[in-house]
């Protein structure tokens, strides 16, 4: 009974990570862009001290900016934002592929092979090397250095 109950539970998560609701309210909750396309008219446009234009056309100005911003974005993402979400998904999908089916399995079959390569090459640090080092370092063993300060 509990398997089943646990095999029923993983279905349903499976599903719902197809068909979750989306937030339509904060479209960004890993906040990916907040530092990139935050731009308002106040970071864009500004008159200093003592260059202002008329307060009409500063208003208009800002309407105008704020405006057009916003209808310009709904407009490009009304018309591009279904054919790039269908070729982000296409790339998306063609990355996860070769890593799982190319990338993972290259790495694993390299690291295989290396293991062995490691093994002989270990050894024949040890059987050539070691003894060679281990004869020097005993004859440097009695080698003594004494520095002295002549004035």
């Amino acid at each position: 009974m509990a398997e089943e109950r646990t095999e029923l539970e993983e279905r349903i998560i499976i599903k719902d990570q197809h068909t979750k609701e989306i937030d339509l309210v904060n479209r960004d909750p890993k906040r990916i862009n907040e530092d990139v396309v935050k731009v308002d008219f106040e970071d864009v446009i500004a008159e200093p001290v003592g260059t202002y234009s008329f307060d009409g056309v500063w208003k208009t100005s800002y309407t105008t900016f704020t405006v057009s911003k916003y209808w310009c974005y709904r407009l490009l993402s009304a018309i591009l934002g279904i054919p790039l979400a269908v070729i982000w998904g296409f790339l998306f999908a063609l990355i996860s592929f070769c890593h799982i089916w190319a990338v993972v399995p290259c790495i694993k079959s390299y690291l295989i092979e290396i293991q062995c390569v490691s093994r002989i090459y270990s050894l024949c640090i040890h059987t050539f090397c070691d003894p060679l080092f281990e004869a020097l370092s005993k004859i440097c063993s009695n080698v003594r250095v004494a520095l002295r300060k002549e004035t």
